[in-house]
């Protein structure tokens, strides 16, 4: 009798997919980055953008006076934080603990940083003023990437996620170095001084072996506002007192990896689908096909497409033919391929970096958006259906003997 399972489990596998595993925080982000299209090119138009522009009757922080700061500076510093108690995590006792496991996601991730660089400023350098959104295709949205492998289910070997998830975190290093050093207002001494003290504060409590969450939340907001006002942006406040969350465990239980598993899943679907939602809307009506066509959204694209794939698979299969590092077990050159091509989904960190490239500047802001919004997609897509064409799910495997 012929076995109908196959076809049933193909054609639902996609639709279970999206509730289970890597694909919900992914599939949320879609959902929500269509909605905020949705919402800025209909007749909510205009509430959309008094949301999040409009100056707020009262504001603790007077810095922050719109919704849109209170989320890019307050909320997301969370974000951030969540992302640097992953970093460390990984670092101590994870995937990047040794030299040889660093080894390729680390050249990897900096190839996939300078080569999208590279190509935007071919397309784009042209022009003094864009120059500033560099590396708005050289970061890697790990929610929306692992949402796509998630959809695959188990077609997409293990080392290929476990590699993609490195290359994006390593990836995260250095958007949070690149935001640091290059996108940063006007330095204030006396606040840099401060925040200095404060992270000191928090160090020594590390050393003394505070175990208890609540004094480490306290100086980590005095840290932010610290930060807040020194001309650094403020989710830089995030990572560095991520950094400063012990990893020891006490009673058999880590600080660290308590607070993670706490907050990573506030993180994933309530404050990134929030900057989302406040951040991917553009109106496409005041741009017009020639604004679309533009350098600006031009380079981000490309760079996402094209810089992504070519400098993360470049650098893997150098490495392996000249005997640097070993590729990614058990998968193919067209598989490394895929995932190389889903790097180039840059949604979150790339929207963010957007914002600060060109504070000033709406129009240039709503370019970079749509560089963005047609870079993922379009990565996502060719990521999905290559790989879809060249794995094969373990449940498709048939009893015929090996033809060898």
């Amino acid at each position: 009798m012929a076995d109908n399972r196959l076809p049933i489990r193909s054609v639902f596998a996609p639709v279970r997919a999206l509730f289970v595993g890597d694909a919900s925080a992914g599939i949320l982000l879609i959902l929500v980055a269509a909605a905020a299209m949705l919402a800025a090119n209909s007749d909510l138009a205009g509430e959309y953008n008094a949301l999040f522009n409009g100056k707020l009757s009262w504001t603790p922080i007077g810095k922050l006076d719109t919704l849109h700061y209170w989320i890019n500076d307050g909320l997301m510093a969370i974000f951030f934080f969540v992302v640097g108690l992953e970093v460390k995590r990984e670092i101590i006792c994870g995937q990047l603990a040794t030299p040889e496991q660093r080894r390729l996601p680390m050249l990897a991730a900096v190839a996939g940083m300078l080569v999208p660089a590279g190509i935007y400023i071919l397309i784009a350098g042209g022009d003094p003023q864009l120059t500033r959104g560099w590396a708005i295709p050289a970061a890697t949205d790990i929610a929306f990437a692992m949402g796509v492998l998630g959809l695959l289910g188990s077609r997409v070997p293990a080392s290929l996620r476990l590699f993609l998830l490195t290359v994006a975190i390593v990836d995260d290093i250095g958007a949070v170095m690149v935001i640091a050093v290059f996108y940063t207002a006007n330095i204030k001494l006396m606040w840099v001084v401060a925040s200095l003290v404060v992270l000191g504060v928090m160090m020594l409590m590390n050393r003394l072996h505070v175990s208890r969450i609540l004094p480490y939340i306290f100086v980590a907001l005095v840290l932010w506002f610290c930060v807040l006002n020194s001309g650094v942006h403020a989710t830089i406040a995030g990572v560095v007192a991520a950094l400063t969350i012990p990893m020891h465990r006490k009673d058999g239980n880590s600080l660290l990896e308590k607070l993670e598993h706490g907050l990573a899943p506030w993180s994933a679907y309530a404050i990134v689908p929030i900057f989302g939602f406040a951040n991917a809307g553009v109106n496409l009506g005041g741009i017009g096909m020639d604004g679309m066509l533009a350098p600006l959204p031009l380079a981000v694209a490309a760079g996402l497409v094209l810089g992504k794939q070519l400098g993360i698979f470049t650098t893997i299969f150098v490495a392996a033919k000249i005997g640097f590092a070993k590729p990614p077990k058990g998968a193919s050159w067209a598989e490394i391929w895929g995932v190389s091509i889903l790097c180039g989904i840059g949604f979150t960190m790339s929207l963010f970096i957007g914002e600060l490239a060109f504070p000033d500047y709406r129009e240039l802001i709503d370019e970079a958006k749509i560089g963005i919004l047609a870079g993922s997609v379009i990565s996502a897509i060719m990521g999905y259906v290559i790989l879809r064409m060249t794995t094969t799910h373990p449940d498709d495997h048939t009893a015929d003997p090996d033809p060898a």
